[in-house]
C-alpha cells in the first residue's frame, strides 16, 4: 500500500493549488477548502493565511 501524499494540484488550481490540492489529500470538496481558508484568513487574527499559503506554494510539491 502506498502512503498518501500532498502535492499542490494542476486541475483544481486557481492561483497555484494549494487549496486543491488539500482537498485532494483530504478527499473534499476544493470549493469547500477555498472558503474555509477565505474564512479563516479573513475573520480570525491569529490565522497569518497569505503568509502560510505562500510558504505552502513553495515548500509542497505540484503534482506529476
Amino acid at each position: 500500500m502506498e502512503a498518501k501524499k500532498l502535492y499542490r494540484s494542476r486541475h483544481n488550481s486557481m492561483i497555484s493549488g494549494v487549496c486543491g490540492g488539500l482537498a485532494e489529500y483530504f478527499g473534499l470538496d476544493p470549493t469547500l477548502v477555498r472558503l474555509a481558508y477565505v474564512f479563516l484568513s479573513l475573520f480570525t487574527a491569529a490565522f497569518p493565511g497569505i503568509i502560510l499559503y505562500i510558504i505552502a506554494m513553495l515548500i509542497v510539491p505540484l503534482e506529476d
